[in-house]
């Protein structure tokens, strides 16, 4: 069983930055391929930014790509996501979640699918006024 803690959201004036952390529990986190989805109020939940667990290869969506940065710290069990140059339309909660199957793919179908991932967060409010 693996547990995921978000932590770092906020209310934030357009333009500002946020990182989000996620942490994880169990021994073999280096192993887990991690994602970062978000859900606003009223749509679906959409991928946002995925990273794999080897070699550590990094995925965003189109329309984070550019302000959005994953990164992971294995010695530490944790997951970020900078959030730069924040937009009103990135109000959302954001999840966090693990894939632990040792995945060795780069498709899109695999990382921005939710159903992928077995374990997820909690989710953290992001907020960004305008």
């Amino acid at each position: 069983q693996v547990q995921l803690v978000e932590s770092g959201g906020g209310l934030v004036q357009a333009g500002g930055s946020l990182r989000l952390s996620c942490a994880a529990s169990g021994r073999t986190f280096s192993t887990y391929f991690m994602g970062w989805f978000r859900q606003a109020p009223g749509k679906e939940r959409e991928f946002v930014a995925a990273i794999s667990w080897r070699g550590g290869s990094t995925y965003y969506a189109d329309s984070v790509k550019g302000r959005f940065t994953i990164s992971r710290g294995n010695a530490k069990n944790t997951v970020y996501l900078q959030m730069n140059s924040l937009k009103p339309e990135d109000t959302a909660v954001y999840f966090c979640a693990a894939d632990p199957s040792r995945a060795l793919t780069s498709s899109a179908s695999y990382y921005s699918t939710p159903r992928t991932y077995d374990y997820w967060g909690q989710g953290t409010q992001v907020t960004v006024s305008s």
